[in-house]
């Protein structure tokens, strides 16, 4: 199979703040949104890829689990640092771990998804291994 481009669907309830959430707080950029009556849709940038915020999902505010979400997003980046004081400066709650294959910033967007933000450079210190 060859693969011309990757994405990811995100159904989510809040969507109005989940977009801008994605948008705003993590940075990623609009490529285009359609409404077709009560259903929405935003994709943006994801890397090489793209994730497509759609309705039709569920929110847990307070964060979900691994049962009711066993996927967790996932941005590498090259300052971690950086990212933790943007996480703090936006007021998003969030769990740091620093362990001995690298740094994982854990929040959650305005539906409870999970997200990790990880240093990209004990990343590729685990793949070149």
């Amino acid at each position: 199979m060859n693969t011309e481009r990757y994405g990811i669907i995100l159904n989510v309830e809040r969507y109005e703040e989940c977009v801008s959430f994605y948008r705003d707080a993590l940075g990623l950029n609009v490529m285009f949104s359609k409404i077709d009556g009560d259903f929405k849709l935003t994709c943006v940038e994801f890397g090489a890829g793209y994730l497509m915020i759609e309705t039709d999902g569920f929110a847990e505010p307070l964060g979900k689990s691994i049962k009711t979400c066993p996927s967790k997003l996932r941005f590498n980046v090259s300052d971690i640092e950086e990212a933790l004081k943007r996480v703090k400066n936006l007021g998003i709650p969030f769990e740091f771990i620093e362990s001995d294959w690298g740094s994982t910033i854990n929040i959650y967007d305005p539906d409870g998804n999970r997200i990790g933000i990880r240093d990209e450079v004990s990343f590729k210190l685990q793949v070149n291994a």
